[in-house]
């Protein structure tokens, strides 16, 4: 693979909310420190996302020692929330993806009126106490005892810079190349790799980055979120039309890859990637 390496890392502290890029991170069984441990649910108990709320995009926060963050958006105060103190009978039961996952709603009501206002429909901020044993990863793909943030699926979402050169290409190529060419924001990775060849990462089973061992468990399929500009909240038409015709496996439009860490520790930007395994078949 030459001299692949990871370029940037991505952390995510509210689901849908824009992403943090820190020179390192720690890597902890269910994703990055930090990483998607607070969500939003609407007045049903369902997780709001981009997909609902394209206007999260523009929303912000700041992580704090202990757990907490500070929430920033167009036309709000900025907001520091705590995280809260376990406490037996505090969770609630959010659905996300059609899972049924506990968490515990911010203790502060400002939190929850914050991010009502921002979103002008009633809303709460909760946090994933304890990821060791909320959400396990699907057991398709996981094994025993391995669990996952509020992400969509899986600890961590590796991309790589070659494969959306090439898919830049084809968007350009395509009816809609005005939407291009599209930055890696759009797919909100966690990990970004540079040096390898365009989709060389559909043939990894297992990677290093640094010294931390992972399993690529998983393509991932995208969806409409991909569409939404992440500095404007706009919609367009592509990534997906693109994908639809040149990326398609299955009944998925594919970019990127799940991983699932096999250790502990910390990963820095810089740090080479090695391919350990391939897929076989």
């Amino acid at each position: 693979m030459g001299n692949a390496e990871l370029l940037s890392i991505h952390v995510h502290p509210v689901k849908a909310f824009r992403g943090l890029a820190p020179r390192e991170a720690e890597v902890e069984p269910w994703g990055l420190a930090g990483d998607r441990r607070w969500a939003l649910v609407d007045d049903g108990g369902k997780v709001v996302t981009q997909r609902q709320q394209p206007r999260l995009a523009l929303a912000a926060a700041e992580l704090l020692p202990g757990g907490g963050i500070v929430l920033s958006a167009p036309g709000m105060e900025p907001l520091t929330v705590p995280a809260p103190a376990p406490a037996p009978g505090t969770t609630i039961t959010l659905e996300l993806f059609g899972e049924k996952v506990e968490g515990v709603p911010a203790a502060d009501a400002a939190a929850h009126s914050w991010c009502s206002e921002y979103l002008g429909v009633p809303a709460r901020l909760v946090h994933m106490d304890d990821p060791a044993t909320r959400r396990p990863v699907d057991p398709e793909y996981a094994l025993p005892g391995e669990t996952v943030s509020f992400a969509d699926g899986y600890p961590l979402l590796l991309t790589s810079t070659a494969s959306l050169d090439a898919l830049n290409s084809l968007i350009a190529e395509g009816r809609h190349a005005a939407d291009g060419p599209l930055p890696m924001n759009r797919f909100r990775p966690n990990v970004v790799v540079g040096g390898t060849e365009a989709w060389a990462e559909d043939d990894w089973s297992r990677i290093a980055i640094g010294d931390i061992a992972f399993r690529v468990v998983k393509m991932c399929g995208r969806c409409v979120v991909t569409t939404t500009d992440q500095s404007s909240a706009v919609r367009g038409k592509e990534p997906l039309h693109t994908l639809g015709r040149h990326r398609r496996f299955g009944s998925n439009l594919v970019f990127g890859q799940n991983l699932v860490p096999e250790s502990r520790g910390t990963i820095r930007v810089g740090d080479p990637v090695r391919v350990l395994d391939r897929k076989t078949e």
